[in-house]
């Protein structure tokens, strides 16, 4: 009989610890994908007007090497009017990477063309011509 109230002590006290490994280990994934968020999104900002980069090319230059599904990432969760030119970032075909004739396709290649960026027959951009040399 008095095990039980140590051993729940102990259990509690094993829970507490774990749920607060936990948290601490969420809280430090959060500042670390922030933190990088805001380097993608600081290279975004410089990239010109009639030039676009690609998201492996946005995440060298962020410094996040291999990780260019982040930069989609953190495009995807850029807050609205956030004044960043998020439609300047293609795939490495040169291709807008949403799905074709999507809403956000439509726009996205709207705006790049309003930049007097061209697309060719295959809607693909000329990286050659187009992409920006930071």
């Amino acid at each position: 009989p008095l095990m039980c109230p140590f051993f729940l002590l102990i259990c509690t006290s094993q829970f507490i610890l774990i749920i607060f490994l936990l948290r601490n280990t969420f809280n430090k994934v959060i500042m670390v994908r922030q933190s990088n968020y805001q380097k993608i999104y600081a290279v975004v900002k410089q990239i010109p007007l009639g030039k676009v980069a690609t998201y492996g090319q946005v995440a060298r230059l962020a410094g996040l090497g291999g990780h260019a599904r982040q930069v989609g990432y953190a495009l995807h969760n850029l807050p609205e009017n956030s004044g960043i030119p998020w439609q300047r970032v293609i795939n490495t075909k040169g291709q807008i990477s949403f799905p074709p004739d999507s809403p956000h396709w439509h726009l996205q290649r709207a705006l790049l063309e309003a930049e007097g960026i061209r697309f060719d027959e295959n809607d693909k951009v000329s990286l050659p011509c187009y992409r920006w040399r930071a």
